[in-house]
């Protein structure tokens, strides 16, 4: 972006202080690398974007590091089987992704040769790319000239214009500016720059200014509060929803699981029986929605937070004597890490049985 006035935002401020501070990450190269014409791996570059979404860096790392080592081409991964991927991508939470990456996965070996699509509209067209993930690849990979647009980037280009209006309504606003800001040169490390800019320097509370390379420019430090942008729409009370999980233990140390559908909530992912909640209804949250008669001894409840409500679980536990019993199977506890378990599964069977693994935090 050519400069007009001496306050005037520069793309190249940005991008010289990114040459001197980017973060050293797996699926990354370095702006030397890029420089002699050297490009990510776009496979490394997808994942780990779709790995990043509401998900810290520091978790993402032990995931990628995972997924390459299991399946280190996109190839390898389409063929894997999706209980598989399901079971390696427990933990990291919304689960419809590890789903969508599976299919994406798939269309791009069997309907791509194994190769992805190099812009915006043809990532776009992909099972599971969203606009996010399409620009985000196509500029960080192919040097696409993309408006990449994540949390990070919304507090840092929000700050720099003083966009008042308030999120999610601004989205539109807020990418025509970094549109606008966008180098034609060097995109894809503009785009990583913004988000290394954001997670260090312009970071949600106590941002440091002095150290940012827009400080000469930014509206927000000027005349206003950094720290208020961006301007949000207060968000509503979570509703609870009640319910119950049964973990059913028989004399040969297993216990019983079953898989989810496919849609909706946690879909295709493991679980012990509970009774029907969800996100709108709530379950019965007694020993009476038990899969099957025995002797259930209340055993304490659990409480999980998802993106749109509270769950909370009222624990029962049997120890039976026989192996039928529902239509799942009985798997040993001492192999429930590798089980596709999401992390409210992990709080239920760490309740009844304190011993199979440390109960997750969050």
């Amino acid at each position: 972006m050519t400069l007009k006035t001496a306050t005037d935002p520069s793309a190249q401020a940005l991008l010289a202080w990114y040459d001197r501070h980017h973060r050293d990450l797996p699926w990354r190269i370095s702006p030397g690398m890029a420089a002699k014409g050297i490009r990510p791996n776009p496979y490394h570059i997808w994942m780990s974007e779709v790995m990043l979404q509401q998900t810290t860096v520091q978790a993402v790392k032990a995931y990628f590091a995972k997924f390459l080592s299991l399946w280190p081409t996109v190839t390898d991964l389409a063929r894997a089987p999706v209980e598989d991927v399901m079971a390696a991508w427990a933990g990291l939470g919304y689960y419809a992704r590890a789903r969508n990456l599976k299919k994406c996965a798939e269309a791009v070996a069997f309907e791509h040769g194994g190769v992805f699509p190099d812009t915006e509209a043809g990532l776009r067209d992909l099972p599971g790319i969203g606009d996010y993930t399409a620009a985000a690849v196509a500029a960080i990979a192919f040097n696409r000239p993309a408006a990449v647009m994540d949390g990070n980037v919304e507090r840092v280009i929000s700050r720099l214009y003083t966009i008042d209006a308030p999120l999610p309504g601004s989205k539109p606003v807020m990418k025509a500016r970094v549109a606008a800001l966008t180098p034609s040169d060097r995109p894809g490390d503009f785009a990583q720059a913004m988000m290394d800019l954001g997670a260090t320097i312009c970071t949600p509370k106590r941002p440091a200014c002095a150290l940012c390379p827009f400080n000469g420019a930014c509206l927000a430090l000027k005349a206003d509060d950094p720290e208020r942008f961006p301007v949000k729409q207060k968000k509503k009370d979570k509703p609870v929803r009640i319910g119950a999980a049964y973990v059913a233990v028989n004399g040969d140390g297993e216990i019983l699981l079953r898989r989810r559908k496919d849609s909706g909530l946690l879909g295709g992912m493991t679980e012990v029986p509970t009774t029907g909640w969800t996100a709108r209804i709530d379950g019965d949250d007694s020993e009476d929605g038990a899969p099957f008669a025995a002797a259930w001894q209340a055993c304490g409840a659990i409480s999980h937070v998802f993106t749109h409500f509270e769950l909370r679980l009222s624990i029962f536990r049997a120890q039976i004597t026989t192996r039928s019993g529902d239509d799942g199977w009985w798997e040993p506890v001492t192999n429930l890490d590798a089980q596709a378990l999401p992390t409210v599964m992990k709080k239920v069977i760490a309740q009844a049985i304190p011993t199979a693994f440390q109960p997750p935090k969050g």
